[in-house]
């Protein structure tokens, strides 16, 4: 029988972003948040529907609220993917190549990241202070519209603040300039 002629599997992008050694440990906070927001969508919706069914008619404020959990759902889920280095990214250019230009690449998208974020958090204070000032309330509910853009500034700023993370913990990596040599050669 012969040796299959393909190199064997080195580890994933995947298996290598959950090592112990770069996820950072706060990331209980995005995961407890993540969980807590599932809940009280899922909680809110599932007594919309029970309260349809039985009266015909529906809690008005649950869609308003819904849309809110969503939103601050998929900013907190971001945060979670920056600080594990798993955002979006075209992995032929990002894994293939030398150890280097990997590690140069994954240091420019977290960079590009923080400053995306943090002029988001930068620029959103704004929404939030007119919010404010002019008295906007909701359309459905018609509680202070500020009550839902204050979460704006704050998660974008954790994000930014994830990706700040990302950003020093792939500039002190080493360069694995080493290993490049191995993987090639691996038979």
């Amino acid at each position: 029988m012969s040796p299959p002629s393909s190199p064997a599997p080195t580890a994933d992008a995947a298996s290598t972003a959950h090592s112990p050694d770069t996820e950072p440990r706060s990331l209980r906070i995005e995961d407890w948040l993540t969980v807590i927001v599932m809940a009280l969508l899922a909680l809110i919706t599932f007594a919309n529907v029970l309260v349809r069914y039985f009266t015909n008619s529906s809690f008005a404020w649950t869609e308003e609220i819904s849309v809110f959990l969503m939103i601050v759902l998929a900013l907190v889920a971001g945060s979670a993917a920056v600080a594990r280095d798993q955002h979006i990214r075209i992995e032929y250019f990002a894994e293939g190549g030398s150890a280097l230009r990997s590690r140069r690449l994954a240091m420019l998208g977290a960079a590009t990241v923080a400053v995306l974020f943090g002029l988001i958090a930068v620029l959103s204070v704004r929404v939030v202070w007119d919010d404010y000032r002019f008295g906007e309330t909701s359309p459905g509910i018609g509680v202070p519209q500020w009550w839902y853009s204050i979460w704006l500034p704050v998660i974008s700023a954790l994000i930014t603040a994830r990706a700040v993370g990302l950003f020093i913990r792939r500039s002190r990596s080493p360069a694995d300039a080493g290993n490049d040599a191995a993987r090639d050669t691996q038979p």
